[in-house]
């Protein structure tokens, strides 16, 4: 295989000024919306030539949030207790706090965004 496996992903919301907010928050970046027809698609930052896959927030009637079903996404991180931190303040629920993986492989952690999605956290330390 010549790339990695996951080339793109998108995060449903209700309400894309909120969900805005939120990220730009928790991660300290600044989201680009940009509205294609009635559907809006927030822009995560993206590094170009750098490893690991972009995305976005999209709000659109074909996309639901979901606390329980679907694909979790995990967001990198340096120690994810930067970004959890900032979880709660920014309007979201922390529902697994920082935990060991293993040695090897590292950390996680789990929070509700605001928009009712599961996503998670992985840093080495």
């Amino acid at each position: 295989m010549e790339h990695n496996m996951v080339g793109w992903f998108e995060v449903p919301v209700t309400n894309m000024d909120r969900a805005k907010a939120f990220y730009n928050a928790v991660f300290n970046i600044d989201i680009q919306v940009q509205d294609f027809g009635g559907v809006q698609m927030g822009w995560f930052p993206y590094a170009e030539g750098k490893g690991g896959a972009s995305g976005s927030l999209i709000q659109n009637a074909a996309y639901e949030p979901s606390e329980t079903k679907g694909v979790l996404v995990y967001f990198s991180s340096e120690d994810l207790n930067n970004e959890m931190g900032r979880v709660e303040a920014a309007g979201g629920k922390v529902v697994k706090p920082k935990t060991q993986i293993s040695p090897e492989v590292g950390y996680m952690g789990i929070f509700i965004d605001t928009e009712g999605n599961r996503m998670a956290l992985h840093s080495r330390q």
